[in-house]
């Protein structure tokens, strides 16, 4: 049963990427860059690293996605007390726009997980919470 944990894993990522890149479309936007915009609205301005270590990306990847999103006025970047370090955040537009988005991925969500009580869905917050955390040390990067 548990040599197929990691696959059952990936495949309901890859499901999950699919329908939220279905629900962005109308904002053309695609789930790469939902993750640093929900990142941003959850804890506010962030610098690159921060985000990155967040996400478990590398940071090219990362740097990649803000260019686009500042080219599409989505967040812009402004320098840190550090001048390599780049702060990110959310543009006037992307404030605006939240709302929209938030209820359109909500809206997936609850397509996603319609077949588990709200018991479940908690439940499946706390495992999925739990997986990597002994081995990779993880932490808020905002708080802590």
């Amino acid at each position: 049963m548990k040599k197929l944990l990691f696959h059952e894993i990936h495949q309901k990522s890859r499901l999950s990427i699919k329908e939220v890149n279905e629900a962005l479309k109308e904002f053309e936007l695609y789930s790469s860059q939902w993750s640093i915009l929900f990142c941003l609205k959850q804890f506010g301005s962030m610098t690159q690293k921060e985000i990155w270590q967040y996400m478990n990306v590398e940071a090219p990847t990362v740097t990649r996605t803000i260019v686009r999103l500042e080219e599409s006025g989505w967040i812009f970047r402004r320098e840190g007390q550090d001048k390599r370090e780049r702060i990110v955040q959310l543009s006037t537009f992307a404030e605006q726009k939240m709302p929209a988005i938030e209820n359109r991925i909500r809206q997936a969500e609850e397509r996603l997980v319609s077949g588990l009580s709200n018991e479940e869905q908690d439940q499946l917050i706390v495992l999925l919470r739990k997986i990597g955390m002994k081995s990779s040390g993880e932490k808020d990067v905002k708080n802590g």
